[in-house]
């Protein structure tokens, strides 16, 4: 089966709109993990209701579009889809509280031939008092089975390599057992993270961890290696998902800190497998939004 190219070129998505309480924040911030240490008080202000503070990789799962891509008419192949990739850039610190508003659309789609597509779709927030923009996100859809289609659109993000060099930091991440059933509590409810029959059947011996709460313990190691615990200075997150993670897992990340920006990825050294790649972090305040990622929109 080959991707309906010009239906996902004409795709409109309609205007995605979201509240977000000071519990939805600290939620996030549990499913990763802060606070796994009560006396450390670097986690506490993601937990904590007096002086909380969003994580940064928390747009990734705000004002999502949700399962748009089961749509027949654009001929996806649901069950050979995996997430390859994701951004997330923040134009400004996340607040704790508030209501967004988002607009979506799909910024390009690959045409990889017998190894499938790539879909990369992005929404950008925007405050829904002021209009300004709050974060950007490029979520990138790996279709396995839907290449061949011959055309190609959009300009295409690439995927930053790591540093060849020895890293500067390495930082294990301990995930708890029932990690995946908390992290589903942020309104991702596959069964493939909680049932062990439906794993089975996706190939796996038990449920797995949600890609984007991998991506989220990288907040949890850069914090304290490259930001200073200061989770304003984490302006963007992006990598690309190599290998599941199981709950209860322990997760390394090898960390290069280079100026305004630092490079990861992640590594379950008990199986020996690359669980997230080509990470990259931006650093400070002096950063434009990433043109694939602002998306127009009139106040």
């Amino acid at each position: 089966m080959a991707l309906n190219v010009d239906a996902l070129e004409a795709w409109a998505f309609p205007r995605l709109e979201q509240d977000y309480t000071d519990k939805d924040t600290m939620l996030y911030a549990v499913s990763l993990g802060f606070g796994q240490d009560p006396l450390d008080p670097a986690q506490l202000p993601f937990v904590f209701e007096n002086g909380l503070t969003a994580v940064p990789t928390m747009p990734a799962i705000l004002c999502h579009p949700g399962r748009w891509t089961a749509d027949p008419a654009l001929g996806v192949t649901l069950s050979k889809v995996v997430h390859g990739e994701q951004r997330v850039f923040l134009h400004r610190p996340l607040a704790p509280v508030g209501r967004l508003y988002a607009r979506a659309r799909v910024a390009a789609v690959e045409d990889k031939g017998e190894k499938g597509a790539v879909i990369h779709a992005a929404r950008t927030m925007f405050d829904a008092q002021t209009g300004a923009p709050v974060a950007s996100v490029l979520h990138s859809s790996f279709c396995r089975a839907d290449g061949g289609f011959g055309r190609s659109f959009g300009p295409v993000p690439r995927a930053t390599p790591c540093p060849e060099r020895i890293s500067d930091y390495e930082v294990d991440v301990a995930t708890r057992p029932e990690q995946a059933l908390i992290y589903r509590l942020n309104s991702d409810c596959n069964p493939l993270h909680a049932d062990p029959a439906y794993a089975a059947k996706a190939g796996f011996d038990r449920p797995i961890l949600h890609g984007l709460c991998t991506y989220g313990l990288a907040v949890r190691a850069l914090l304290p290696t490259v930001a200073d615990g200061d989770a304003a200075a984490i302006r963007s997150v992006e990598c690309r998902f190599s290998r599941p993670v199981f709950p209860g897992e322990t997760v390394r990340f090898e960390i290069w800190s280079e100026r305004d920006r630092a490079h990861f990825r992640a590594r379950v050294e008990a199986r020996n497998v690359t669980v997230l790649d080509a990470g990259c972090a931006l650093l400070g305040d002096g950063h434009p939004a990433p043109g694939y990622a602002l998306l127009e929109e009139s106040a």
